[in-house]
Order: structure tokens, then sequence, then C-alpha cells
């Protein structure tokens, strides 16, 4: 008979899907992919404003987000078990679900810093403040581009963070969080961190998709999405514009919809692969970052030669202009300019991303 030469695996994954249809009514399905992607805010989008967390829950509802993504732990203005309870009953009230991140916890990185204890300490923290406030990930990171030029190289560090994942596996799972690993300030390219996750476990390890830092590591930040788009849990986007330059290419992020990324393109991928993953907005701009890839000394930390896309990524930065940099207008506080030039991008970024049809809340 013809399903006996069907190998096991196959029927019962022809059986989970007849059977996953039958469940789910036309209907059903049909508004389940429709449902807008939810969209909210990273909170470095507005770092000069010093807001603690409430406030930023506030903010999160004036630009009527979906949510809002705490990547560090100072908006808490406590760790305690009271205090978080009462912040998540206050986001809940105002229909803001909240995503909870912090930094490295790669005891190797250049970037690792003992403020919150050693590392497993710190994953502990971050992940007991995750699951008070509702997170169903916690967003860390390997480190930085420095850590590329470090004994070993960049694999040496994925090496070391594997190994203290595998070793505190517990602290995680037993909690029901999943670790979301981003791809940061030039640390890792995405199949590099792809690695990361599979050798770790994606059972419970994912990652925090950072769309801007994927320019950094020489990627097509489209590119960057179709690697990464399967491990998804959270993210923190912003668009890039890119020009060629004097030592290769310079790279500037920017506000949703003044670069080079074809977001429709990009969400109409994104909603096939990792609907559940919020689109959350971290707007950095105001600063050139040169990628000096016609200089012999650049390569150095790319051992084994140019990543793969590395194509993509030329023509990408190819289609771009040159861009200025951030100045306070004349006679303005600098800390109060970069408070208005912050909100400003980010203010237009959410509305980009509305009318191009992100967002629950409307």
């Amino acid at each position: 008979m013809q399903l006996q030469s069907m190998k096991r695996r196959d029927f019962l994954a022809a059986s989970a899907a007849v059977a996953a249809t039958s469940v789910l009514p036309a209907s059903a399905a049909k508004d389940q992919e429709q449902q807008p992607l939810r969209l909210g805010i990273d909170n470095f989008a507005v770092r000069a404003m010093g807001w603690n967390a409430r406030e930023l829950i506030d903010y999160a509802k004036v630009l009527r987000c979906d949510c809002l993504f705490i990547t560090d732990l100072g908006p808490f203005q406590s760790f305690t078990g009271r205090y978080l309870k009462g912040l998540k009953n206050y986001a809940d009230d105002k229909s803001i679900k909240l995503y909870v991140g912090s930094w490295s916890i790669c005891p190797t990185s250049v970037t690792f810093k003992n403020d919150w204890g050693n590392a497993a300490e710190h994953l502990e923290l971050g992940v007991r403040i995750s699951k008070a406030l509702g997170s169903s990930a916690f967003r860390v990171i390997l480190g930085s581009r420095k850590d590329r030029m470090t004994e070993g190289g960049i694999d040496a560090r994925i090496d070391d963070t594997v190994k203290f994942l595998k070793e505190n596996k517990s602290i995680a799972v037993d909690a029901g969080i999943k670790i979301a690993m981003e791809n940061h300030a030039g640390d890792m390219h995405s199949l590099e961190l792809v690695r990361l996750v599979e050798e770790a476990g994606k059972d419970w390890v994912g990652v925090n998709m950072d769309s801007g830092n994927a320019v950094w590591t020489l990627e097509d930040p489209m590119e960057n999405l179709k690697n990464l788009a399967p491990y998804v849990l959270t993210t923190s986007l912003r668009d890039t514009m890119a020009w060629p330059s004097a030592n290769g290419y310079t790279a500037a992020w920017t506000a949703m919809g003044e670069g080079l990324v074809d977001w429709k393109k990009y969400f109409a991928y994104y909603r096939k692969v990792c609907p559940e993953a919020p689109v959350c907005i971290e707007t950095i701009s105001g600063f050139n970052h040169e990628l000096k890839v016609k200089q012999d000394a650049f390569w150095k930390v790319w051992p084994k030669g140019k990543p793969k896309g590395y194509d993509k990524f030329e023509a990408f930065a190819k289609r771009g202009k040159s861009i200025g940099t951030f100045k306070p207008p004349a006679g303005v506080d600098r800390k109060k300019a970069q408070q208005q030039f912050q909100k400003s991008d980010i203010e237009r970024s959410i509305r980009y991303c509305r009318k191009i049809g992100l967002g629950r809340d409307r």
C-alpha cells in the first residue's frame, strides 16, 4: 500500500497538518493570517529622556503602541516581586505588552560587566524579571565588534557563549523563558548567530533581530532577515542609509522609511515566517560609521574572508547617498536637542510603520 511505503515521519507530519487544519476553521485561519504585526518601541530609541519603566509605558501608550521592549535594566526602579507585579498591572491596564532585555552574558566578552553579578546571576535576574512582567523572552547580547579582535576571534566568543548557555539552561527553561540573542554592534553575522542558536539549543534559545546592526556585519538587512527569521523571538529594528566612501562604504542608521530598506517587502516575508514576533523600533540616528573594506586591516577580523551575502550588501550600499550627522541647533542645550531629535525619529518611525499596515491598536 502507498501508506505503508511512506516514511513514518512523513506520515506523522501529514497527519499533524490535517489535524491542524481540521481544528482551525478556515475563517479563523484567515483572520490569524491577516492579524497586523504587533508594533512597539525599544526604549533605547529614547535613551536621552532618562525615563523609568512607567514613564516608558506612558510614552508607548501615547504612540498607540502594542508593546514596549525595555532592553536594559536601568529603567526598573526595583527588582522586587511587588514592584514588578505593580508594573505589569500598570502595563496591562494600558494594553501594553512588555518585553525585557539586558546586556552581555558572555563571560569572556570585552563588553561584559559585573553590574548585575556574574554571568549566571545576570541571566537569573533577567529571567526572573521577564517572567514577572510576562515577557516570553529575555534579550541578551554576546558583545560588540571589538570581540572579533579578541584571541580566537568571534568563533571563540561564540563557543564561550554556547558553553555558558548550556551550563545554565535550567535557569531559563525551568522558568519557561526563552533567551533571545542579538546580532549586536557588529559582533556576529547572521549565520554566525544561527550557529550559536543551533549549538545552544533552538528549543530555548532564539534571536533578537537587529536590522541596523546587520549592515555593520556586511549584510543587506533583507538577507539578514531571511537567515534569522526562523529563530526570531524579538526585534530591534531601524532603517539604514549607506553609500560608497573613501575607504569602502559608510552606513548611517535612520528613522523607518528614510533609508534603503524596502519595508513592505521586508514585512511581507516577516509575516510569513515569524508573525508572532513583535516589531519593536529602535532608532539610533545622527552618526555615520565607515566600513573600511578597502583596507587590508579591516579583514583581519574576518579570517574566513568575505561573508556569505557580501555581494548583496555591496549592491545595497551602492544605492544610497551621503547624509549628515546630528548637530544641536545654535543656542539649544545639547541634551535637550538630543531628546527632541530622538523623539522625532521614533515618532516618525511609528507613524511610518502604521502607514504601511503595522500595529494592532487601530
